[in-house]
């Protein structure tokens, strides 16, 4: 588990950490602790927010600021994975010519409207609940989402998913989870967020309807991808991500959290 934990912060996150192992026990490992990567990456979002909040900094620069964050923390690998995704989706190509595109060093049209409008959707997210100036939501939603959006990864990885290429990430992470520790990995996840959107009021039910929602809309992006490309790719995983993360977060500001911790008097 040492090796995947460093693999795992070494793949998804800017941290200074040597991967050292690097087959496919070791990925299959990573991919399992991704949705822990993804709370850390969210609490210093969370963070930011936070800050920003006590500095009297608007809600909506703050919000770019959380998400600018997010990608600063992650080399902004997922979003260049979701505007690859999607250039290759736009291509309406065969597999092979897909796969060519998305492995292009530009950016299509597809790729970057995507890329505006997931942007413009977590920056929105992100004000809405830096204007309840509420210090728990400020902490804690930005982890839920991107634990959602990691968990999204653990799920593309399962058995039955195929690698859309020989080599490269999804060849070294396809089909390394098993079912049941997806199905504990998912219950850790589910009932983290239950607690995390559960402190302070009663919540609980919003945060398991997160993660659902994130997992769903990932689901239906893998699938079709799989049948589009003939399996995953990194970029693949880097679009389940985003996706999860975007979808999680507009439930979790569905409505205002039931109770506010003010900053200020």
């Amino acid at each position: 588990m040492g090796d995947a934990a460093r693999l795992a912060f070494s793949m998804l996150t800017v941290a200074p950490v040597r991967a050292g192992r690097m087959d496919r026990e070791t990925g299959g490992g990573a991919m399992l602790l991704a949705p822990l990567v993804g709370a850390t990456v969210g609490l210093a979002a969370g963070v930011v927010l936070l800050i920003a909040t006590l500095v009297g900094i608007p809600p909506l620069a703050a919000g770019v600021l959380g998400v600018g964050t997010l990608a600063l923390v992650t080399r902004g690998l997922h979003l260049d994975g979701l505007a690859d995704t999607a250039d290759g989706l736009g291509s309406y190509g065969e597999p092979q010519r897909a796969l060519a595109v998305m492995k292009a060093p530009d950016i299509g049209p597809f790729g970057v409207v995507t890329l505006i409008l997931v942007g413009v959707a977590q920056v929105a997210c992100l004000a809405s609940v830096t204007e309840t100036r509420a210090v728990l939501p400020l902490l804690l939603l930005p982890a839920v989402g991107s634990a959602t959006g990691r968990t999204a990864i653990t799920w593309a990885c399962r058995v039955g998913v195929p690698s859309a290429r020989p080599n490269g990430l999804g060849a070294l992470v396809a089909s390394t989870i098993s079912p049941i520790a997806l199905a504990l990995t998912t219950c850790a996840v589910v009932v983290s967020a239950a607690l995390a959107t559960g402190v302070g009021g009663p919540t609980l039910w919003r945060g398991p309807l997160a993660v659902a929602a994130g997992l769903v809309v990932a689901w239906a992006l893998v699938r079709h991808c799989v049948r589009r490309f003939g399996g995953i790719t990194g970029d693949v995983l880097g679009a389940a991500c985003e996706v999860a993360t975007t979808a999680a977060l507009v439930v979790l500001v569905i409505q205002p959290w039931s109770v506010s911790l003010p900053l200020t008097r």
